[in-house]
């Protein structure tokens, strides 16, 4: 089963971030849209695309990994401003801006001994 809602087009908002999840991928034997048809799909409209299964979690967190990194590039790259109001993005609390660095940037804290 494929549910697509289709309300906002990436052409007309060039930094809105879109990704087709095609669910129930565990249900492979009843797929009525191949792979090929739905990734092309995406392709032609500029959308990211992943199969996912919520019976099994398969890509389930891959998808908001994705469309995470996404976003955090596009601010990175200055495409999106989170600052600028109307960006659709805001930080809350101060302390996650440190979040945009790759986890292998961050400084690791020792960890007190135990004993």
């Amino acid at each position: 089963m494929w549910l697509l809602a289709w309300a906002i087009s990436p052409v007309a908002f060039p930094n809105i971030v879109v990704i087709l999840c095609g669910n129930k991928k565990d249900l492979d034997p009843e797929r009525e849209v191949t792979f090929l048809e739905a990734s092309r799909f995406a392709q032609e409209n500029e959308l990211m695309f992943l199969e996912t299964s919520a019976l099994t979690g398969e890509n389930v967190e891959e998808a908001f990994l994705k469309c995470a990194r996404t976003i955090l590039n596009k601010i990175d790259s200055g495409e999106l401003d989170p600052e600028r109001m109307g960006s659709g993005i805001q930080y809350g609390d101060a302390s996650l801006r440190q979040l945009r660095q790759p986890r292998s940037a961050q400084a690791v804290a020792p960890q007190p001994c135990g004993c």
